[in-house]
């Protein structure tokens, strides 16, 4: 019912992010040994929804992560950052971002970290409040919509 994947956090520290699981072992239940993962049938309404990150409120609530903030990515990526890309992580990583409400997967992976890079020099309470409202926006915004997902490995 969960899914649980190491993040880094405030300072690079690594710390355990908690999902619904929306995708399915598909090499379980394929006769292909190499086949990817597929979406549960109830998990494309959790991602088009955005539900699937309710658990990561127990993130919040153990101070791991914050409502707003740059969105925890992959620790494998760590040592593919460049200084000005690992500012992101002078302050905890967020539910929602200036990142996720100007683009989320739709942008490029420069474009992502300028925008999470801002966010940082730029983070205050009116900002935090207008991140959420644009991200309530969205959320019902999206669930009308398919979901896209065109989220390309960070190569460096």
């Amino acid at each position: 019912m969960f899914f649980f994947q190491r993040r880094p956090g405030l300072g690079e520290a690594i710390f355990v992010l908690i999902k619904f699981r929306t995708l399915t072992d598909a090499q379980r239940t394929s006769c292909e040994p190499d086949a990817p993962p597929s979406i549960l049938p109830f998990g494309e309404f959790l991602r088009r929804s955005s539900l699937d990150e309710i658990p990561q409120l127990w993130n919040v609530l153990k101070g791991d992560m914050s409502l707003v903030g740059p969105r925890p990515l992959l620790p494998e990526y760590l040592d593919l950052y460049n200084a000005e890309q690992r500012k992101r992580h002078k302050v905890l990583p967020g539910l929602t971002g200036w990142a996720q409400v100007n683009g989320r997967t739709q942008i490029t992976w420069d474009k992502k970290f300028e925008f999470d890079i801002w966010y940082v020099e730029n983070r205050s309470f009116k900002l935090d409040i207008k991140i959420l409202y644009l991200t309530f926006l969205l959320i019902f915004e999206k669930t009308s919509e398919p979901q896209e997902s065109s989220f390309e490995r960070f190569e460096g």
